[in-house]
């Protein structure tokens, strides 16, 4: 693939951004500017449905801005669109007029139908749930879609978000008794006309800012420990926590909660009712916070057009081959890793010497994808580091509880590390899941042992049962394997400690 720098204006109802991606010559990407100004372009529409001068003049003024940072950058591609507020108002073609005359940004103007596709689009090439109803409320309007097995079903979007809400059916900046009252009875109504969506059963997945904002208020009212929203999971009783806590507080408290944005709180409660009552109509009890919306799907759609193709084949594996990317891996030293930790457990399997689930396999491999990651940074703690870096980034396809799993796995030193850093997570994390941790922990550090010297030595591994307490480990091997038995005589312990049994490695040259 050739390098790229693609810019993305997204011109929504309450904030324009400006986003920068960086693809290099080997599909690895990141986002590297993101840029954001609070224009409230609703709040400039009139009676009659016109965007007003001034409300133009935000938009050029923001744009100018953007100008501003374009020239230090050296852009592939710019792409920009405009959604509800432009849509909706009756001189949209004056609004495109004067961007065009006045800045060299070309901006076209989603349909409802795009707008909720994109959104769709950002949620099944950034997460591991097949099916879902996913809800994107913006300033002006909210985008609703149902798809299964990432497949698009049924799309819709109303004319109301946050700020037309607020604007419509709040006077001052908290709802009273009556005014909660009749934004809950209209917001019913309005999802009435969704029958494709009543008791669905499914997660509910919140896009754009309100969303992650009150994703931020649970995580800092419950001290969660992981870093990241993506993904992040709150209950339906969660949701309505939230709720309740942010309507207790006069105006001026809120603006100070903790995660939650000072130019949101006059907007987020009646956000947070349109999310309630929706999920109250789709009879779920999840609700999965999104980092991605609208501009992730334009983006996706950008990078995997050369490929003819709208979807990352598998999500999980695609986030794995990133982080490898990122982190500078060897990727035929980690690959060797998990064909031995592959060898190595299930032929423990087979002498009932563990139990692992087919899951537990799954994570096994991942474990290994990333195994001492934390190497890049300094090969003097990278277990530490693997740790902290795979506990403070979100991981595209994973949860949250696999993230922290696969952490346990590709950081494990020895018990007494594995212990401290399991302190902060006990209340998540059983006795009997840390000593699972601890045995697959084990065959990857002995796996990486018998590749210590990055030259695909060690062909194959074989258990036997020599004793009640002793295991053989038949080693084949080709060429100099002195250092991969002098670390795997090293690392055994851990392992021989999980199965309370002595291991004899026999190191067998391959023919």
């Amino acid at each position: 693939m050739e390098a790229q720098q693609i810019g993305i204006v997204d011109m929504g109802s309450n904030s324009i951004r400006f986003v920068i991606y960086k693809v290099d010559h080997l599909a690895s990407y990141q986002e590297i500017l993101n840029l954001k100004v609070t224009a409230r372009l609703s709040t400039y529409i009139t009676k009659e449905g016109k965007m007003t001068k001034e409300g133009i003049n935000v938009i050029i003024d923001t744009l100018k801005k953007f100008e501003t940072v374009v020239t230090d950058f050296d852009l592939t591609e710019i792409r920009g669109v405009a959604t509800a507020a432009v849509r909706n108002a009756t001189n949209q073609l004056d609004i495109i007029h004067a961007i065009n005359e006045r800045t060299p940004f070309t901006i076209s103007i989603l349909s409802e139908e795009e707008e909720a596709y994109y959104g769709y689009l950002a949620i099944t090439n950034s997460t591991n749930i097949h099916e879902g109803v996913t809800v994107d409320i913006g300033g002006g309007s909210t985008e609703i879609t149902y798809y299964k097995n990432r497949v698009l079903k049924h799309s819709h979007s109303f004319p109301f978000g946050a700020i037309t809400l607020k604007k419509r059916f709040v006077e001052n900046n908290s709802p009273t008794k009556e005014e909660w009252q009749n934004i809950r009875q209209f917001l019913q109504d309005q999802y009435d006309k969704l029958p494709w969506l009543k008791g669905k059963k499914v997660p509910v997945i919140g896009i754009g800012g309100s969303a992650r904002n009150i994703a931020l208020v649970h995580q800092n009212y419950i001290s969660y420990p992981l870093s990241g929203l993506h993904q992040y999971e709150m209950s339906k009783e969660d949701v309505s926590s939230i709720q309740e806590k942010l309507s207790s507080l006069p105006f001026k408290k809120r603006e100070k909660v903790d995660g939650l944005s000072k130019d949101r709180a006059d907007i987020i409660l009646p956000a947070i009712a349109a999310i309630e009552e929706l999920i109250h109509y789709v009879q779920s009890n999840e609700f999965i916070v999104s980092n991605k919306g609208l501009r992730d799907g334009l983006f996706y759609e950008i990078l995997l057009k050369p490929m003819e193709v709208t979807h990352f084949p598998d999500v999980t594996n695609e986030s794995f081959y990133q982080l490898a990317i990122n982190f500078r891996l060897n990727d035929d030293h980690q690959r060797r890793i998990s064909v031995l930790s592959s060898y190595l457990a299930h032929e423990l399997l087979q002498l009932n010497e563990i139990e692992l689930s087919e899951m537990d396999f799954k994570h096994l491999k991942w474990g290994a994808n990333v195994f001492y990651l934390g190497h890049a940074i300094n090969p003097e703690s990278q277990s530490q580091h693997s740790f902290y870096l795979l506990t403070n980034q979100s991981i595209d396809g994973l949860s949250h509880i696999e993230r922290l799993t696969i952490a346990f796995l590709s950081s494990f030193k020895s018990r007494s590390q594995l212990y401290q850093y399991a302190v902060p997570y006990r209340h998540w994390i059983s006795k009997e899941e840390l000593s699972k941790f601890e045995l697959m922990g084990s065959i990857l550090k002995l796996s990486y042992a018998f590749d210590v010297s990055k030259r695909d030595v060690v062909q194959r591994l074989e258990v036997t049962n020599q004793s009640k307490l002793t295991l053989t480990v038949n080693v084949f091997y080709r060429g100099e394997f002195y250092f991969e038995s002098f670390h795997a005589n090293k690392y055994k312990k851990h392992l021989e400690r999980c199965l309370n049994k002595s291991i004899h490695l026999e190191f067998i040259e391959e023919s």
